[in-house]
């Protein structure tokens, strides 16, 4: 039997209150999540850099509250740091020169980050590699990209399951699925973001997704959902009922193929993935 295991991208939003959340001052976010959902995708650890000499680590104090607000069962599914995921350094300006990452796919950093969360370490779903899309001035080609990836997965800890999203379309073929078996990494299915249709991608490829696999639901445009709903996040303000259809459509066959699967849900995908997550239990007969 596989684990299918739903929760939101990220938690804490005042605007949940009635939909997650109880109405008084001081609560503890995380804690009354738990009490709904069994799985989150943090990915307050993802930003850590801070101008080029300067990386943070996730707090001992913060990463406590974390282990002391859920139950053994829950699973966090944790974007890793892009201290270590980025090839070159952000820009503030088009024409500025690219700057390498010196920490591009280090391990060292990785371990020092997978210490600071060793709490967590029975509550860890999958830990997500998250790459930006990679042009030819930042990575020649996806064979390049696959080489600098297996050298890197060769040297991962064992005890945790990884997992890689790319953000190249162009990825997406049997030698790029054939590369993360063989390198016993899991494929991030994202919904959004320029990608196909996670669905279309599961259809043509779903032969190699076989132990467990991640979905994350993110819409097309950020600003114009952003505008829509003024940062209040408790409406669906675009819905996709056709597109969930097909998506509950993938998870089913997942489940019968006992696959473990890790739903992460978006604000951003219909403007309150609490509502969007209730509408998949539905399709999923789950409620």
């Amino acid at each position: 039997m596989s684990d299918l295991k739903i929760g939101t991208c990220s938690w804490k939003y005042d605007s949940w209150r009635g939909l997650v959340y109880t109405d008084g001052p001081a609560i503890n976010y995380l804690k009354e999540y738990a009490r709904i959902y069994n799985t989150v995708e943090a990915d307050q650890w993802f930003w850590s850099l801070h101008g080029i000499n300067k990386i943070s680590m996730p707090q001992k104090k913060i990463v406590s509250q974390y282990k002391e607000s859920v139950p053994s069962g829950f699973r966090f599914s944790i974007k890793l740091p892009n201290s270590i995921t980025l090839t070159h350094f952000y820009k503030s300006a088009k024409e500025e020169p690219l700057i390498p990452n010196p920490r591009f796919l280090s391990i060292d950093l990785l371990n020092e980050f997978i210490a600071s969360i060793e709490p967590l370490h029975k509550n860890l779903g999958p830990l997500m590699f998250q790459f930006e899309y990679l042009n030819r001035e930042k990575i020649k080609s996806q064979f390049e990209f696959q080489g600098l990836m297996s050298g890197f997965a060769a040297k991962l800890p064992s005890g945790y399951s990884f997992a890689v999203e790319t953000r190249n379309p162009n990825y997406l073929n049997d030698d790029y699925f054939h590369f993360l078996e063989e390198n016993r990494l899991a494929h991030v299915f994202l919904h959004g973001y320029y990608m196909p249709p996670v669905y279309d991608i599961y259809k043509e490829y779903k032969d190699y997704i076989k132990k467990i696999t991640v979905i994350r639901l993110h819409g097309p445009d950020r600003k114009e959902i952003e505008r829509k709903t003024n940062g209040e996040w408790n409406k669906i303000v675009n819905p996709r009922d056709d597109e969930l259809y097909k998506i509950a459509e993938m998870i089913t066959e997942l489940m019968e193929r006992k696959v473990d699967i890790y739903l992460n849900v978006n604000n951003h995908y219909e403007g309150s993935a609490p509502l969007t997550i209730l509408k998949l239990q539905k399709l999923l007969n789950l409620t």
